[in-house]
């Protein structure tokens, strides 16, 4: 169940504003006053004092107590639609339910209320047939409203938690892999430095001991010692280099944890990895790649991603296309997404970025295969 504050009980619907929401509220005492019995008139104004009561309270109360209180606004309603021939109190009731979170106290409770709202609206038409025969499109409006407001706003509040988990699971895989990231960049220093620096250690206390004893042996140990400093600082440096450097082959590992998190289906063409492709290029192409991606998980509320990876004698390509409701403007970035951060990257490396809208959105990364022989040549 929802928490709710004070100013919960209007609904936030587009289709049934504020404004009609507080008609709702002081429509009851027209169907009250109109009444000729003193004593009718002090019945409904209980009535409406204790259902407004009650529904203040549901909206308080916790697990079993909303749904005595649900009942009893329903009992309310009966009374007030055989009574007075008020029957809108149904979307008030319809209104709390559809904020249920438990399914099965939601269909039970979206049930036992479209029974009862149509039974006391059958009963009420033999009893005050004169006052319902005048409402008969108010009461069909209110009837279809009981029926589908609840199905909207529960709808509504599960796509919310979906999305809520949705953004837990990016959380929880980011958190995943930066910890997979820190456990192989202890492997590597582990494997890289520990046994050179154990062997640096052993050949530094065999050096002590040979320096008076015998001079030659203990000046080959420091050669030694030189030589395993170097290798190991040489590994250290290219250790380093691999890990500045972002790999296409492991950014698509990342790129598909995202769309299973997000629950999209992935389809890859041609293979993440280039020919003879300078560091500087791949980079940037994993970047404007996951960019993209992200894209499509925030804005293209689509089902499928695809991404195309083409290399040919003139260019390096990356297709990123998605089935979901395209940019608005074609050819513009769409607020937020990134583009212009995609163009100013390729930018550095002569690349460019194409966006087509058709049947959802299409990015196409290209940038050209000579910029690698410019990077030899300087």
């Amino acid at each position: 169940m929802q928490r709710h504050s004070w100013y919960s009980i209007f609904p936030e619907n587009p289709w049934l504003s504020i404004y009609t929401w507080i008609a709702f509220c002081f429509l009851p005492f027209f169907f009250i006053f109109r009444s000729s019995s003193l004593i009718e008139i002090i019945i409904g104004i209980s009535l409406l004092i204790l259902f407004f009561l009650s529904y203040r309270f549901s909206f308080k109360s916790n697990s079993g107590l909303v749904y005595m209180w649900l009942s009893f606004e329903m009992m309310i309603n009966i009374a007030m639609t055989l009574l007075f021939g008020f029957v809108y109190f149904a979307l008030f009731t319809a209104f709390f339910i559809g904020n249920i979170r438990n399914t099965a106290g939601f269909f039970i409770m979206y049930g036992l209320h479209i029974l009862t709202t149509v039974g006391a609206v059958v009963v009420g038409f033999y009893l005050q047939i004169d006052i319902l025969i005048s409402q008969i499109p108010f009461i069909t409006l209110s009837v279809i409203g009981t029926v589908l407001l609840p199905f909207h706003l529960y709808n509504l509040n599960k796509r919310e938690n979906l999305e809520g988990q949705l953004e837990v699971a990016r959380e929880r895989i980011s958190e995943l892999i930066v910890f997979e990231e820190r456990q192989r960049i202890a492997r590597d220093l582990h494997d890289t430095l520990g046994q050179k620096l154990s062997l640096i250690g052993l050949k530094s206390d065999l050096t002590g001991k040979l320096m008076t004893k015998h001079p030659e042996q203990a000046k080959k140990e420091l050669t030694d010692i030189r030589t395993t400093a170097s290798i190991a600082l040489k590994e250290v440096r290219d250790l380093v280099s691999d890990m500045r450097s972002k790999k296409l082959e492991d950014e698509i590992i990342r790129v598909k944890q995202i769309l299973k998190a997000a629950e999209m289906e992935l389809t890859i063409y041609g293979e993440p990895n280039f020919d003879s492709i300078p560091p500087l290029i791949e980079n940037v192409l994993c970047m404007c790649m996951k960019e993209a991606v992200t894209n499509v998980v925030k804005h293209s509320y689509g089902n499928t991603c695809e991404i195309t990876f083409k290399q040919n004698t003139n260019v390096f390509e990356i297709k990123v296309k998605d089935d979901g409701i395209g940019i608005p403007q074609p050819g513009a970035g769409l607020p937020g997404s990134g583009i212009d951060g995609m163009k100013e990257r390729l930018g550095f490396v002569n690349g460019h970025v194409e966006v087509e809208v058709s049947a959802g959105t299409t990015l196409t990364i290209t940038v050209p295969v000579i910029i690698k022989q410019v990077t030899r040549g300087e």
